[in-house]
């Protein structure tokens, strides 16, 4: 991954073989960052995706791998107990055109990752609400 600061605006490439979650993370962590919304586009060739069935409070994760372009990533960035945090959503088409998102847990770059992330001057962590099942926003 190569990135840049700009203000509060970060661009970064993360590149083929990378996992996208992880360099995200990475990047939070070096620069510091405690609130920013995440947008991205890119190619993946693997990626796992999730989605949260509310009754039973638990994700059901389905694996991707072949080509897809990332139609869209988004998400945000915060805390959880003064850690980092990363809560994204992809949605990944393939050759036929077939689109597969949810929840994303983990996504390997297969040519290229262009994300940009939008710092906010702020802080809001999060904690585990027990009757929803998720870890929601806490506004400090």
């Amino acid at each position: 991954m190569e990135y840049r600061r700009f203000g509060d605006t970060v661009v970064a490439r993360i590149d083929k073989g990378e996992e996208i979650v992880e360099q995200v993370m990475e990047l939070v962590s070096r620069e510091r960052i405690a609130l920013a919304s995440v947008r991205a586009l890119g190619a993946v060739n693997r990626f796992t995706a999730g989605v949260f069935k509310t009754e039973e409070k638990e994700y059901l994760s389905n694996e991707f791998q072949g080509s897809f372009e990332i139609v869209s990533l988004t998400g945000t960035v915060n805390t959880m107990e003064g850690r980092p945090y990363c809560h994204l959503h992809i949605s990944a088409g393939n050759e036929k055109g077939e689109v597969f998102g949810g929840h994303l847990n983990r996504a390997e770059v297969s040519a290229t990752c262009e994300l940009v992330m939008q710092v906010i001057d702020g802080q809001v962590d999060r904690r585990f609400d027990p009757d929803i099942g998720l870890n929601l926003f806490k506004f400090l």
